[in-house]
């Protein structure tokens, strides 16, 4: 399987893959090397966007795991959160060129899905240490390794959410 990207860019719905497809698809065997991410990405904004292409950057495909709302929910974010439901999420993302595949997960972390896919990169941003991410002990005991990409100062959903509330919040 090659992991270039296709001459047509894909309509993001061709992108948005069952767990089961994102393993045929980018699991191995495979060619080329997949960089994996996981978040909840409710309101996209800047920062995000140069995380995943900063992530992409990385490898040959980035394949993107996207929470459920109900793990979002778990996660306890807020009783707003998510603003924006996963299949509209999933979307989003899969809008942007340097998202190869977007799938969900409803667990706590994905790390099983992490373990199934054994992505060459695993990455998580700067509020993440090696330490703390789900899946690196597996990611690097198939050979991968796990980076940590810095945040884009001043850019959050939380920043933005306040913003929108009146509450002030970081310049977004």
């Amino acid at each position: 399987m090659t992991l270039l990207h296709p001459t047509t860019p894909l309509y993001p719905t061709e992108k948005v893959l069952s767990r089961d497809e994102v393993l045929r698809r980018f699991g191995r065997p495979r060619q080329g090397t997949v960089v994996f991410t996981n978040g909840v990405f409710d309101i996209l904004h800047r920062g995000h966007v140069e995380y995943l292409c900063a992530a992409r950057a990385r490898g040959d495909a980035l394949v993107v795991a996207l929470n459920t709302d109900d793990s979002v929910r778990r996660l306890g974010k807020g009783a707003d959160r998510p603003i924006n439901r996963e299949e509209d999420r999933a979307m989003v993302l899969a809008g942007l060129a340097c998202v190869d595949a977007v799938t969900f997960f409803g667990e706590d972390t994905p790390r099983s899905l992490i373990a199934a896919l054994l992505p060459d990169v695993l990455v998580k941003g700067g509020d993440y240490t090696v330490e703390t991410i789900a899946g690196a002990d597996e990611v690097r005991a198939a050979g991968g390794r796990v980076e940590v990409i810095p945040l884009v100062p001043g850019r959050s959903t939380t920043a933005i959410l306040e913003r929108a509330r009146g509450r002030g919040g970081e310049d977004v």
